[in-house]
């Protein structure tokens, strides 16, 4: 039940089968229905996920009510508000999951005691961080310098096997445009 877990860690760090086996003992299986929250906008985020099947979405709610998406995770990615999970602040954010969802989750004590654990722990908690950090800095920077059909193919090139399984109106808003508008881009490109 475990082993695309272990293979998605052992793509950053080599496990032991004792490591193995002492993370798939921390990891809780846990399901979620289509537009469950995984974690919700306001609460702190206490674990991370890993998606073994599913697709989750990162949302935000505008004080106009506007319901804003603001990134996308499938099978074989970790999941989670890594700000709210680090320093347990309420969560800017929510994670409502796009489908039917098994997630791996493990609470912020057990992930630390793995990056003592395991012993290269640290590197792989270092990594992910560095992984992370980069894909928030290209999806800033695509924000800033890129208009929106620009990042619309940014979307397709990123997101390609899962275009087809999110709402067309999530696009837009990861977009950062209204639906018609994104319409109109899709009509331009298949022309």
């Amino acid at each position: 039940m475990h082993l695309q877990l272990i293979n998605a860690i052992s793509y950053f760090i080599h496990l032991e089968e004792e490591e193995k086996e002492w993370i798939s003992s921390r990891f809780i299986i846990k399901k979620y229905k289509k537009n469950d929250y995984f974690l919700r906008e306001g609460q702190v985020c206490r674990e991370v996920g890993f998606i073994q099947s599913g697709l989750v979405r990162y949302c935000s709610i505008r004080e106009n009510g506007e319901d804003l998406t603001l990134d996308f995770n499938k099978e074989m990615e970790f999941t989670c508000n890594y700000a709210s999970f680090l320093d347990h602040s309420p969560s800017t954010s929510g994670i409502q999951c796009l489908e039917s969802s098994t997630i791996l989750c493990i609470s912020w004590n057990d992930l630390q005691e793995l990056y003592t654990h395991v012993r290269e722990g640290q590197k792989f908690g270092r990594l992910v961080c560095e992984f992370l950090y980069v894909q928030a800095i290209r999806k800033v920077n695509s924000l800033y310098n890129n208009g929106p059909e620009q990042r619309y193919l940014q979307f397709l090139n990123q997101y390609a096997e899962i275009a087809s399984r999110v709402p067309q109106y999530y696009i837009s808003s990861y977009v950062g445009i209204k639906p018609p508008s994104l319409s109109r881009i899709r009509k331009r490109l298949a022309e």
